[in-house]
């Protein structure tokens, strides 16, 4: 008989001792494993009163940047909504008014910008499309679960960055994060302090 694996085992069919049929070697085996795990560490946390870091490449909360002065970067350009393999992302653009110049960068904003958050699938491609870093989705903040059905459409109310509380990262490109990299690898940088998008 040719043989196949080298993995094979031979089994014998020998008769189990009493103590092997009364099972209580296992029964104590399988304990000292639960008393084990019992005193060990436990690798659960308490969410949400304990949260995880999540990293800098996470996906999470979908925020419209502002520049410095407090103005929406957003024009309404239509790419994000474009890159959008889930197309959960609709816009309609307008034209700035005369006087309106501190609340909008560009002459052509989007006075309505909507994301599905049931649709969206949090890939990255809206913040990758966007030429104005306007779109990002925040490393540091989960989406919130949802009670009722108007929840999962967010409108400008939800998305827009509030200047109060700006979102700060170390590095908001990908050529600045490489750099970055490659300086801590080299011991040039130890602690870099987030800063907000200029």
């Amino acid at each position: 008989m040719q043989q196949l694996t080298n993995r094979s085992k031979q089994v014998s069919n020998k008769e189990m001792t009493l103590m092997e049929r009364a099972y209580l070697p296992a029964i104590a085996t399988g304990l000292a494993i639960t008393i084990k795990h019992f005193f060990s560490k436990k690798v659960t946390i308490n969410y949400p009163e304990v949260k995880r870091y999540l990293g800098p490449v996470f996906r999470g909360r979908h925020i419209l940047k502002r520049d410095e002065q407090g103005r929406e970067r957003c024009t309404a350009c239509g790419l994000c909504a474009v890159a959008c393999p889930a197309e959960a992302i609709s816009m309609v653009a307008a034209e700035r008014e005369k006087g309106e110049e501190t609340l909008y960068r560009e002459e052509k904003y989007a006075a309505v910008y909507e994301v599905n958050m049931l649709r969206c699938i949090f890939c990255g491609l809206c913040e990758e499309a966007c030429p104005k870093q306007a779109v990002y989705l925040r490393h540091d903040e989960f989406i919130p679960v949802f009670m009722e059905r108007d929840e999962v459409i967010w409108g400008k109310d939800l998305l827009v960055e509030d200047m109060n509380n700006r979102y700060t990262r170390e590095a908001w490109t990908k050529e600045e994060a490489h750099l970055l990299d490659s300086k801590r690898a080299n011991g040039e940088v130890t602690n870099v302090v987030p800063r907000a998008i200029p």
